[in-house]
């Protein structure tokens, strides 16, 4: 059976190599290879940071080269490139056999091989029910803790300044209706108050006046008009049920772009899981090894899940988290936090740790944070920049950090000011609230404690690595009944009682984190 040849192959190409101890190569292996042979999907939680650096990649590329059949293998295209360049070809030169390898985004007649295909490519065809890759052919989906927001891009159509131009040339006609609707859409969207968003939800005389647009485009008295793809696009999406109508604003340049966008993506996704046996792998996706609210969002049905759990022995971190703090609604919140973030930091100052981060979600408190301390640390103290000293300190949103924390040397020590709950001000946020009221779901548990779980754990997987320190500000998790799940989501963890200079010198000293 594959399994056997693949547990053994990479046996022994791990024992070679000298690769990074991994517990569970060999058993996320095995099943890869199963699913492969069986036909049948599966959903794999690698946890972190091994999701974080991908050490298990080799577990799924072993069974995928050597497998005798057809695969397609969904990956974006910066891992494409990363496992094209070195993965593979170590890969193949172990295995004696050597299978095709392309990449593309529709499979060719007569290919046998393995096809690499970015999502962007893959979902827009699924979802489309188009035909560039065929039912029926096993597909490994890496980076699935991606795949919503995959899904959402594809699902979403935009109209943006460019769009209005070329509506005008395609129906010189309709000109002078075309620029009012335009200008009353511009005078109504940007008398919305500033918010840190830059976004709105568009209100009902706003999506009218586009109503009006698209009918007038259609009136037989004005000359009917061809309307751009963008256009058509625009309107199907306009017309269907349960969807968010949004806008985006460059304030300074006095445009906007308008959006329209499902609220959910799992009535969307549920039909393509049949056509072809899929083997979905992420980092860490849910608390609940069956990921049952991860299946839930992305229109999963009952397949084989299995979900591995960070190495005590070496991706223990230790959690700071004091109680007695003001509550993050509260006025006193801001003040006590900086007191709390200037102590740390003070306390820490003749410590060798390395970088420290500074998690702010909240964008004004974020600016005001980095001013305060670069008037009081220097040129030590950035505001989301790659550019840092080695003992620097990074005040960053969560966005900012998880693009970059990759290409940063891992933190001794993470400050975190809040959970990173998504905040209703934020009108996305809102409006999707709002569907899941519409639809009497429990909105928190469904939808804003899983976004902050999942950009939580995201978030310190590099301090799971070098085994550093991570002071979680936020008293919620002390005094509310979903701070047990928080604490489950940071788990492994020792807990500690204060932070100073001998606890980062007790680590070096321990040759952690060099």
């Amino acid at each position: 059976m594959i399994e056997v040849e693949v547990h053994q192959q990479l046996r022994a190409f791990l024992r070679e190599q000298g690769e990074p101890y991994w517990h569970h190569h060999l058993t996320m292996a095995r099943l890869v290879a199963r699913a492969l042979r069986l036909g049948r999907s599966a959903l794999i939680q690698a946890g972190a940071p091994s999701g974080y650096h991908g050490r298990y990649r080799l577990s799924y590329l072993m069974p995928l080269l050597i497998w005798q059949g057809s695969a397609i293998l969904v990956a974006t295209e910066a891992l494409q490139q990363r496992l094209l360049m070195v993965e593979i070809p170590r890969l193949r030169q172990w295995i004696s056999r050597h299978k095709a390898i392309r990449t593309g985004d529709r499979w060719l007649e007569g290919f046998e091989g393995l096809l690499l295909a970015s999502p962007q490519a893959w979902l827009s065809d699924q979802l489309a029910g188009g035909d560039r890759f065929p039912a029926g052919i096993p597909t490994v989906i890496d980076g699935v803790d991606d795949l919503e927001t995959w899904a959402l891009e594809q699902l979403t159509s935009r109209l943006g300044p460019q769009d209005w131009d070329e509506l005008m040339q395609v129906c010189p006609g309709q000109a002078d209706i075309i620029r009012d609707a335009r200008v009353q859409l511009t005078r109504s969207i940007f008398q919305h108050p500033a918010n840190p968003y830059d976004c709105y939800l568009m209100e009902l005389p706003e999506q009218e006046i586009l109503v009006r647009l698209y009918q007038s485009l259609q009136s037989p008295d004005l000359g009917f008009c061809g309307l751009p793809e963008s256009w058509q696009q625009f309107r199907e999406q306009f017309q269907a049920e349960e969807q968010l109508f949004w806008t985006e604003v460059v304030r300074r340049q006095g445009q906007f772009s308008l959006l329209c966008g499902p609220a959910e993506v799992a009535s969307a996704l549920e039909s393509i899981w049949s056509r072809q046996p899929v083997v979905l792998i992420g980092g860490t996706l849910d608390l609940d090894p069956d990921a049952k609210i991860y299946r839930q969002r992305l229109g999963l049905g009952e397949l084989t899940c299995l979900k591995f759990s960070p190495d005590r022995q070496h991706e223990l971190i230790q959690l700071y988290l004091p109680d007695g703090l003001p509550m993050p609604n509260t006025p006193q919140f801001q003040s006590i936090l900086m007191q709390e973030v200037r102590a740390l930091l003070n306390a820490t100052n003749t410590a060798n740790q390395g970088l420290t981060v500074l998690l702010v979600g909240d964008v004004p408190l974020k600016a005001q944070i980095g001013s305060v301390l670069a008037s009081e640390f220097g040129s030590r103290v950035q505001v989301e920049k790659t550019c840092l000293d080695d003992h620097g300190i990074l005040v960053t949103g969560w966005e900012f950090w998880q693009q970059h924390q990759a290409v940063l040397p891992a933190p001794q020590l993470l400050i975190i000011a809040t959970l990173p709950l998504p905040s209703l001000e934020d009108p996305l946020v809102a409006g999707r609230v709002a569907h899941y009221k519409r639809s009497r779901q429990d909105w928190f548990r469904l939808y804003l404690l899983p976004e902050a779980l999942s950009e939580l754990q995201r978030a310190i997987a590099p301090v799971r690595e070098s085994q550093g320190v991570i002071a979680l500000l936020d008293n919620r998790v002390n005094h509310r009944s979903y701070g047990q799940q928080v604490l489950a989501a940071l788990s492994p963890f020792a807990r500690i009682n204060y932070v100073d200079a001998s606890l980062f010198n007790q680590l070096e000293g321990l040759g952690i984190g060099d």
